[in-house]
């Protein structure tokens, strides 16, 4: 059964880093590149980075460039989001993603999968 489950959200101030994790179990991690996604509150969802199977090649939203940074560890199982410089309108719950295939998740996959999320709230 795959499950991808999302840690490390919470409530932080503008300006502020947050680094979120994503264990995977029940299929074979490294075989899939992953993204990372997100919805804010009365949005649709909103695609945010993606990495592919090896973890040397990343890609993102031009609004978070410089400071997000995806990465993962296959020996771990793990995908992370490190978020730095956290702005109110980051605000969202951020959701791990396998690719089935491309470089995007799409909900419409059946193949693909995504995780519960988990809040991210940037506020003063």
């Amino acid at each position: 059964q795959v499950q991808l489950v999302e840690s490390g959200g919470g409530l932080v101030q503008p300006g502020g880093s947050l680094r979120l994790s994503c264990l995977a179990s029940g299929f074979t991690f490294s075989n899939y590149y992953m993204n990372w996604v997100r919805q804010a509150p009365g949005k649709g969802q909103e695609w945010v980075s993606g990495i592919n199977r090896e973890g040397d090649s990343t890609y993102y939203l031009d609004s978070v460039k410089g400071r997000f940074t995806i990465s993962r560890d296959n020996a771990k199982n793990t995908l992370y989001l490190q978020m730095n410089n956290l702005q109110p309108e980051d605000t969202a719950v951020y959701f791990c993603a396998r690719v089935h295939t491309g470089y995007y998740y799409s909900a419409r996959d059946p193949l693909s999968a995504r995780g519960q999320g988990t809040q991210v709230t940037v506020s003063s």
